[in-house]
């Protein structure tokens, strides 16, 4: 989805500009693509001459190619640095495990594994900054729902029926529900403890990929009042729940649970066979801070997935060192911030 021209015209209106790139074989058939976020660097308005260059969730190719790989590399590297970017950084959905580290089904993969290799040789480095989600889990969604559902553990099926017994209903949202869900999921950010962009930036995210026929707005509600909303994105074969969120009152009616199982219903009437309830815990222990959102998901019994996270290629290492240390603590603070100018903005 964030390869998606959809999703690089979003960008485009945010600060970046798009390099849509293709690699193709002597057929002439594509074999390989990236949208390039590009964004120029500026200090107190005055452009810098640098850039900063990102390709989330990608290039698309073949990754057990290692001739292309090498190709679609050089590339983006000459890239880079023929556009005076600090870095570039990608962060694929390439495998390189599967399961629950140290648990009896975790399996390791061959390919990710050699790619995470050849990147560090090419003198590429682990980012500090993971935009995206390193591991995820992914419901296979290629089998009769009746199945999808017996394969949910025994409190999870509970809580759904729980949800239904409790008078939660379930309708789709639209354009007029844009406002409201925000609120509801900027209390959700204040009370989980993460950071949200502005109304505008959710209002142009879901009207691009609504009008794309690529969003459904999916709102639980308890006497005609919602309580907790998902927003189900899905192209081709695949489905992810990328922005869900919930009031404090009725949270024992157990919507969460009933609204993902609509989510999936209603991706499989899309055709999807993969559900992908993005993200889970960079460390599978009760310490990380996505411990709690992965008990939740692990109820419906997908399967953990590892990818490769982000890596970046750094032509101008001082910058770099700049960029990645210092800006950081600069952001931390105003974020924190703008946590608190949120707060105050609900209260009134």
């Amino acid at each position: 989805m964030l390869q998606t021209w959809q999703w690089g015209e979003l960008k485009s209106r945010y600060g970046w500009s798009i390099i849509p790139k293709t690699w193709q074989n002597g057929q002439g058939v594509i074999v390989a693509a990236a949208l390039i976020l590009k964004k120029p660097l500026s200090f107190r308005n005055l452009n810098t001459g640098y850039s900063i260059f990102y390709i989330p969730r990608g290039p698309l190719l073949n990754w057990s190619d290692r001739q292309l790989v090498r190709m679609v590399l050089d590339d983006l590297e000459a890239l880079t640095r023929e556009h005076r970017a600090v870095f570039l950084k990608l962060d694929p959905e390439l495998v390189v495990g599967r399961g629950v580290p140290g648990s009896d089904n975790a399996t390791e993969e061959q390919t990710g594994t050699q790619i995470r290799e050849a990147l560090q040789a090419r003198g590429w480095v682990f980012s500090r900054d993971q935009i995206q989600f390193r591991n995820t889990v992914w419901l296979d969604l290629d089998r009769p729902l009746d199945d999808i559902l017996a394969s949910f553990k025994q409190k999870t099926r509970y809580n759904i029926r729980l949800a239904e017994r409790k008078d939660v209903q379930v309708r789709r949202g639209s354009v007029e529900d844009y406002e409201p869900l925000y609120k509801m999921y900027a209390e959700t950010s204040i009370r989980d403890g993460f950071a949200i962009r502005s109304l505008q930036y959710y209002t142009d995210v879901w009207k691009s990929f609504s009008r794309a026929g690529m969003l459904d707005i999916l709102i639980a509600e308890y006497e005609e009042k919602p309580i907790a909303a998902l927003y189900l994105f899905h192209h081709q074969e695949n489905s992810w729940y990328l922005y869900g969120m919930s009031k404090q009152d009725e949270r024992e009616r157990m919507p969460n649970y009933l609204l993902q199982w609509e989510a999936i219903k209603l991706a499989k009437q899309h055709s999807c066979t993969r559900y992908d309830l993005w993200g889970a815990p960079d460390v599978f222990v009760p310490g990380d801070s996505m411990w709690g959102v992965y008990r939740f998901k692990e109820g419906f019994n997908g399967e953990v997935v590892r990818t490769l996270g982000a890596w970046d290629f750094v032509p101008n290492k001082m910058l770099y060192k700049l960029y990645t240390h210092a800006i950081p603590t600069l952001l931390n603070y105003l974020r924190a911030r703008g946590r608190k100018q949120l707060s105050r903005e609900l209260a009134s």
